[in-house]
Order: structure tokens, then sequence, then C-alpha cells
């Protein structure tokens, strides 16, 4: 899966969450993030920042719905998970035995095989402490991180009545 199809996908709450994140935190980033979205639909980003917070965070999804924005969505998550979603990454390297810098960033490479055994029990640990749809959205990311994604982690997307993005 694509960060485009991810936020097409997503429930808006998730979606919420992350804007709401990135605009709070990330403040300048948020502003450069509208102006570039603004570019590529050819508006002036003054017509998205005079739009009402939930109507900005509305026409951000939208956008970022679309294949062309595909690299910048895919960033916005990464950054998202990586500042916004410690714990959560945290977590998932212990529970896979991933070596990382204590927040979650991988330290070295990361793994060529995940072991299914081992990414169920993750997964498990993921749900008890996080909400289903957080955990999902984060395996799809996660899997991007690689040129075909880890088939354990494909696979268990894909059979795993937990992980659903709504």
């Amino acid at each position: 899966m694509n960060a485009y199809q991810i936020y097409q996908e997503a429930d808006p709450a998730l979606i919420t969450d992350l804007f709401t994140w990135l605009r709070n935190e990330e403040k300048d980033l948020y502003r450069n993030t509208v102006a570039s979205l603004a570019q590529d639909r050819k508006l002036r980003p003054v017509f998205v920042q005079k739009k009402s917070l939930p109507d900005q965070f509305a026409w951000i999804h939208k956008t970022l719905k679309l294949k062309s924005t595909d690299m910048m969505g895919e960033h916005l998550f990464q950054l998202w998970f990586m500042k916004g979603q410690e714990e959560l990454l945290v977590t998932f390297c212990d529970a896979m035995g991933i070596e990382h810098d204590g927040k979650g960033s991988v330290e070295g490479e990361l793994p060529d095989e995940l072991d299914a055994e081992k990414l169920k029990g993750a997964v498990d640990v993921l749900l008890e402490n996080f909400d289903s749809k957080l955990v999902t959205a984060y395996l799809e990311v996660f899997n991007m991180q690689t040129t075909d994604g880890w088939a354990s982690v494909t696979a268990l997307l894909g059979s795993d009545d937990r992980l659903k993005l709504i």
C-alpha cells in the first residue's frame, strides 16, 4: 500500500490526529506542507490558510489522497511516527529485537526478513497498548521502508482482522 492509499482508506480521526500533531508540534512544516500542496494544486497558500482549521484539515486530507502527493504524504507519516509516536516505535522495535536509539530510530540496517511469529507477538503487544488503526497505519508505513515490503508484514496485514484502517 502506498501513502496516498492509506490516506484514502484511513479513519478520518486518525488523519486528524496526524494533522493536529503536525500543526501543534511542527508549525513550520505544517505551513510548508500547506504551501507545497497548494502549489501542487495550482493554488495560492492563502486559499487554504483562510479556511477554518477543520476545513484546512479536510482539504489537506483530500489532497494527500492523490497519487501525485504520495511522497509528501509518506514523509508526513514517517515524521509523525518518528517524532509523535516514539512509544509505539520503541515498543515495536523492542518486541522485534531490532536495535534502536531508545527513541525508535533504527540503528544500522533493517533486517532483510522478519520472523512471522515474532511479528505476530509484536503486533499483539502493540494492539494491547495502542489503537488498532494507529498500529495498522504504522505497519503499512513501516512496510514501505523496503522496496517490496516484508512478506510477513504484508501477510499479517492481509490476514489479521484486527488490522484495519477503518
